[in-house]
């Protein structure tokens, strides 16, 4: 304990004598804004980096990291949505002020253990395999318990789903989270009937400090998604090497570029225990992605058995593809209310969708809500299909964000309440069925 607590007293000594550096540099680069931190080196740190620039939704045009000892240094090309520099003021305070924080790379120092009582919300996880409709199935207690979802995220990948929700009391004019325990266990007594004969509910009266989509990650890798039935993407390549000459192992990551891409595979290379040493990533000409890692576990070792290299591989897999969706993106835009979750999720299932991924939120009474919604059968879905959901949402506004199978390639377009349908006949169907959730976890 003595030692433990000496190696501490001079962790934090080192890093109070070498706080983190942030430079953010609009002229260095004709077409990105390149964002510069240097930091003490410790197992997370790049992952820390990539976390705040994801949460703002820049896209990492290309990278390097690279660590000398107890050193890092990491370099961004980003740029917004749009391929345009960042030259928003607050944008870039925002960024200097939060990777100069200490508790942006080290937890710890804001005296908690990973888990404290939250009073804004009460959060749910959901873990397991795919089911048919129980989604709604799940969202149709919540209501009726009333429960209001303030978020959500859900993915489904290899047969297996994992969804966070954080929902708030509605029988409070006030909201916030659920504090009657009593309450909290009947919640949980209802979902474990819904789900009687999987492997039950565990509950708790507190919030979990993970970041929301990190624990998406770990959530599908304990329940061992990498593992389920299904071939990867073919435009999916991963490869493990060893490289003797450093002592390292070489992880190259080929595969279509999207948002979030670097953050997903960070994600789960610090989850399984590995410290990225030195990397580089860059787009490719055709919407390709290239990343390239050197890397060891956090002992010290590279990568020694043929299992444990099969093993990073399928995680890497997995890690890619958890967040892509090529279904039809359906953004619902309305006012939000009681039960309006419960109701929309409903309304696709009676209609023959169902859903392989959704970012729910609700803010100053307005709800957005995008869904990715599909079906195996490859049948294209009736214009008079979509206008019938439509007209049961309500006073809605439907937008498609993306549409890869359309004509016109995937473009935006718009259907407000009381319009005709547009664009949704060469929509095709992916089925994806719900199984059912296998853990339940109530914060």
């Amino acid at each position: 304990m003595a030692l433990t607590d000496d190696h501490d007293e001079y962790a934090k000594l080192v890093r109070g004598m070498n706080p983190p550096r942030v430079v953010i540099d609009n002229d260095a680069s004709d077409d990105a804004t390149v964002i510069r931190v240097d930091s003490v080196n410790s197992h997370g740190t790049l992952l820390a980096v990539v976390q705040v620039i994801a949460d703002l939704n820049l896209v990492i045009r290309k990278a390097y990291f690279s660590s000398d000892g107890s050193w890092f240094m990491d370099v961004f090309n980003v740029t917004d949505r749009d391929g345009n520099k960042v030259l928003d003021t607050p944008t870039i305070s925002y960024i200097q002020k939060t990777l100069e924080a200490e508790d942006c790379y080290y937890p710890e120092v804001r005296n908690t253990v990973g888990i404290v009582p939250s009073e804004d919300y009460t959060s749910i996880e959901l873990t397991g395999t795919d089911r048919p409709g129980l989604l709604s199935e799940v969202c149709a207690v919540l209501a009726g318990m009333q429960c209001a979802v303030r978020s959500a995220e859900l993915w489904t990948h290899n047969t297996r789903v994992a969804a966070v929700v954080q929902v708030t009391d509605a029988a409070k004019a006030a909201g916030g989270a659920i504090e009657d325990d009593a309450r909290i266990a009947d919640i949980s007594r209802r979902l474990d009937n819904l789900l009687r004969g999987q492997n039950g509910v565990r509950a708790a009266a507190a919030a979990s400090l993970t970041h929301k989509e990190r624990r998406l990650h770990q959530m599908m890798f304990e329940d061992r998604d990498y593992g389920a039935a299904g071939p990867p993407d073919p435009r999916t390549e991963v490869s493990v090497t060893h490289c003797a000459e450093r002592g390292y192992t070489v992880v190259v990551v080929r595969c279509r570029d999207r948002p979030k891409l670097l953050f997903d595979t960070v994600c789960t290379i610090t989850d399984m225990q590995y410290v990225v040493h030195h990397g580089t990533v860059s787009s490719e000409p055709a919407g390709g992605a290239y990343q390239e890692y050197y890397i060891r576990h956090v002992d010290g070792h590279p990568v020694s058995t043929e299992a444990e290299r099969r093993r990073v591989v399928q995680c890497l897999e997995a890690a890619v593809e958890r967040r892509t969706a090529d279904g039809l993106e359906l953004e619902v835009r309305t006012d939000d209310r009681a039960g309006l979750l419960s109701d929309v999720t409903r309304i696709f299932r009676e209609n023959g969708l169902t859903i392989r991924r959704a970012e729910i939120s609700s803010e100053d009474g307005e709800a957005v809500d995008t869904f990715y919604l599909s079906d195996p059968q490859g049948h294209p879905v009736e214009a008079k299909t979509i206008e019938a959901i439509r007209a049961q949402i309500g006073e809605a506004t439907l937008r498609v964000k993306n549409n890869p199978l359309a004509d016109d390639g995937g473009s935006t377009s718009e259907v407000a309440a009381g319009s005709t349908a547009f664009l949704f006949g060469n929509l095709f169907k992916f089925y994806r069925p719900f199984q059912n959730f296998g853990l339940i976890k109530l914060y």
